[in-house]
């Protein structure tokens, strides 16, 4: 394999033979659903044009430029941690979490994981965190869009199940529309008890309740 990573691993272990995946989460802030993760290897001879941070892509680009990721990727994988994996591990575990399953479930086996942010799973394989890698390493990138639309389209599903809650407006945010909704309704059985403002609903619920 080629490097596509020109000048990036001047001063990391890198070598040519590496064969790279990146990977990201998306869902570590909202109060509901699971926190995915995305895994990819780019195919060195079929660059895709757009590749940046899902979170500086429109919802419109994203959706374009998913199927053509999994078109064109040597290999992906997505995978994710439940809201009860969240609330017993916290966010950040299990986020690594499913990180570390997308890595797994890829049909190609990688040598090295190029993880976004400043920790990295414990794999088999070596993994290297970059800080803002979602915007400077283009298997990152893709991986973050695949991870971002899987669970936007996860909370659509679950708004057929829990309309009242508006999961397909704010994906499961903490934004003035959810939490009215929270405090309204109380917790769903998606909604991550750990989390301060449902552990709040679920308070005030007992309260009314005694």
């Amino acid at each position: 394999m080629k490097n596509i990573y020109p000048g990036l691993f001047d001063d990391l272990p890198f070598s040519l033979d590496e064969i790279i995946c990146g990977v990201d989460e998306a869902g570590r802030g909202p109060l509901a659903g699971q926190v995915f993760a995305a895994a990819v290897i780019l195919h060195p001879e079929r660059a895709i044009a757009g590749l940046r941070d899902s979170k500086k892509l429109t919802e419109a680009k994203r959706d374009l430029l998913a199927p053509v990721i999994k078109a064109n990727a040597l290999a992906w994988a997505i995978a994710s941690a439940s809201e009860a994996e969240i609330d017993e591990l916290n966010i950040l575990h299990a986020s690594m979490l499913a990180m570390r399953r997308a890595v797994e479930a890829l049909a190609t086996v990688p040598t090295l994981a190029l993880i976004d942010g400043n920790r990295c799973p414990v794999m088999t394989i070596q993994a290297i965190a970059i800080v803002g890698g979602d915007d400077k390493v283009d298997s990152i990138s893709a991986a973050s869009i695949l991870a971002k639309t899987a669970r936007d389209a996860a909370l659509v599903t679950l708004h057929a199940t829990y309309p009242q809650y508006g999961f397909d407006q704010h994906k499961g945010y903490p934004t003035a529309l959810h939490l009215a909704r929270l405090e309204l309704h109380g917790a769903s059985p998606v909604h991550r008890r750990s989390f301060g403002p449902v552990r709040k609903a679920l308070e005030l619920a007992a309260a009314r309740a005694a």
